[in-house]
């Protein structure tokens, strides 16, 4: 595994990389580009960096202009703001008419820390899920956001980009076969018993309870869920049938986000044992991160716990 870094951070680095490859790339911010890091492209690209200020609302109205006149806008505040307080603008004048803006929500999760209930925002995958035509990523570290940003540079249409604050173990850039596409999950680690099918920093949690689950005699697969809208079915579908049993992890809650999406999908197609692993339907609560995600089990223990549930459902 490599050095540690958020992925909100690696997200600042790529736009500014990417900028030149890329001229009709413009960022707007709403008064957070010390957080979202948005402000290395500030500097680099003044004339292309818009600080719409403390309104998130009309930011998303602006983006939406600036991709009507062919420019391929990222607009980037707090998933909290991205996908609560401009959720009308970003349903009515994005969405709506499809247009290709990409609203990044950083921050997302409990492991917003100290920043406390308020700003730890796990109902954005909901939210953004329920928007028709909007496409959900969530990459689990910088070289996947790096990947994933490219991506969206060359995809045309609305989709929404969740970054986190807290620096994560780098793991896709050392496994075998490891490719990146919207729409499609990779298989990070092959098993027959269980599949934990996870998206964010609970990718390299999922890894460390399959080492966990191996102790047992647990043969976990692994798959990351970059793209939470589209769901890649058929990888999910090949799981179920192959695993028998799925585990979903994610840094949201339970409600409305990966863990609904696999288990609906599922349900009609390959009916097998789901247990949804993630916040349960409560407020978060302010500390240090870490400390904040074991209170709520979000720990390679917790995972390898329901995965061990999941396997005793299959008998």
């Amino acid at each position: 595994m490599a050095d540690k870094i958020a992925t909100r951070a690696a997200f600042g680095e790529a736009i500014v990389e990417l900028a030149e490859q890329y001229p009709e790339l413009v960022v707007l911010d709403a008064d957070l580009s010390g957080a979202t890091m948005t402000k290395n492209f500030s500097k680099a690209y003044p004339e292309r960096f818009f600080n719409m200020g403390i309104a998130e609302s009309n930011m998303v109205g602006v983006a939406a202009g600036l991709a009507t006149c062919g420019k391929k806008p990222f607009a980037a505040t707090f998933a909290m703001f991205a996908a609560g307080r401009a959720f009308e603008q970003v349903r009515n004048s994005v969405a709506y008419p499809h247009l290709n803006v990409k609203v990044v929500g950083s921050h997302g999760g409990l492991s917003v820390g100290e920043d406390g209930a308020t700003h730890q925002c796990c109902e954005d995958f909901a939210t953004m899920r329920s928007i028709p035509g909007m496409l959900v990523c969530c990459p689990c570290d910088g070289h996947e956001m790096k990947l994933a940003v490219k991506a969206l540079l060359d995809y045309e249409g609305p989709a929404y980009l969740r970054l986190g604050r807290l620096a994560v173990e780098t793991v896709t850039d050392t496994i075998p076969g490891y490719t990146f596409e919207l729409g499609k999950g990779t298989t990070l680690k092959d098993g027959s018993d269980v599949t934990i099918v996870a998206t964010g920093m609970m990718v390299q949690m999922a890894l460390k309870a399959a080492e966990m689950l191996q102790a047992d005699g647990i043969d976990a697969r692994v798959i990351d869920m970059h793209t939470i809208k589209p769901l890649d079915e058929e990888l999910l579908l090949r799981a179920a049938r192959e695993t028998g049993a799925i585990v979903t992890t994610e840094e949201h809650n339970i409600l409305g986000g990966l863990g609904e999406a696999v288990a609906g999908y599922l349900s009609g197609v390959c009916p097998v044992p789901v247990v949804r692993h993630g916040v349960n339907d409560v407020f978060g609560r302010s500390g240090k991160a870490p400390l904040v995600l074991e209170h709520y089990g979000l720990t390679p223990e917790g995972i390898a716990t329901q995965a061990r549930a999941a396997v005793a459902l299959k008998k």
